[in-house]
């Protein structure tokens, strides 16, 4: 501190004029004015000249240090809370797909989200790198829809497609508690004036986070629409493929005499 400083703050507290000031001269100078305002105000007026331009670079300096040291640390932290708080994508249990991977939440701490894979692999993954990814939620989706894929014969008659609509919509009329009335049986395209491509779209009663069961239904329905072929005498046979035969036998020395 300055001469002037010095001088300035010193008989504020030394009121004893010992010329030195200790702990319980400071507390008794601070409790000696009942409203304590006062003298707060006329320590920090007088004070105000100590902050130099030197304590504010040597301030200024720390500040800077810590930022360095601890800014990331913070960024990563917020960035965290407010994935887990706010964004809240899942909870525990819940079905996920994350970077194509399906996943089953198995842990949500504040930095990090523990799932489980299919094969009981553990990946752990930082909340703040979630954040920046895009996240299915089986569990929060509504009913969804399925597709299947299957050709017939290009000779197949038209009535007997319109028989095969007829028997995959009364199917799935008559077992509501898995599938949806709605769905469209599709024909994709024609390929080399041989085959049909089909696709019959249609919706389960559930979303995917009971994979299992999802799994289990469309099998059923596979196998129904095996019936339906079989019952409709609907197929598909490859085209007649060439065949050539050679003589594979290498002639011996005997042979070539």
């Amino acid at each position: 501190m300055l001469k002037e400083e010095v001088e300035l703050i010193l008989p504020m507290i030394d009121v004893a004029e010992t010329g030195q000031i200790d702990r319980k001269a400071l507390t008794d100078w601070v409790l000696c004015d009942r409203s304590g305002s006062s003298n707060a105000k006329v320590l920090v007026s007088g004070s105000t000249g100590i902050a130099t331009t030197k304590v504010l670079v040597f301030l200024s300096s720390q500040l800077v240090l810590a930022v360095f040291m601890f800014g990331n640390t913070c960024k990563t932290i917020f960035e965290a809370i407010i994935f887990v708080f706010v964004m809240h994508p899942f909870d525990v249990g819940d079905r996920c797909v994350v970077d194509g991977v399906q996943v089953i939440v198995e842990e949500m701490n504040i930095l990090t989200t523990v799932f489980l894979k299919s094969d009981n692999e553990k990946v752990y993954y930082p909340n703040a790198v979630l954040a920046t990814k895009p996240i299915s939620n089986f569990y929060r989706s509504p009913d969804m829809g399925d597709s299947l894929d299957f050709c017939i014969d290009f000779k197949t008659p038209m009535e007997k497609i319109g028989a095969l609509k007829e028997k995959i919509k009364k199917y799935l009329e008559k077992t509501p508690q898995h599938w949806h009335p709605n769905h469209n049986l599709v024909v994709k395209e024609i390929e080399n004036v041989n085959k049909i491509k089909m696709t019959l779209f249609f919706n389960h009663t559930m979303n995917f986070q009971d994979y299992p069961e999802k799994s289990r239904r469309k099998t059923d329905l596979v196998l129904e629409m095996k019936k339906i072929f079989e019952e409709l005498n609907i197929r598909y046979d490859l085209l007649p493929q060439e065949v050539h035969l050679m003589d594979s036998q290498i002639p011996t020395a005997e042979t070539r005499k």
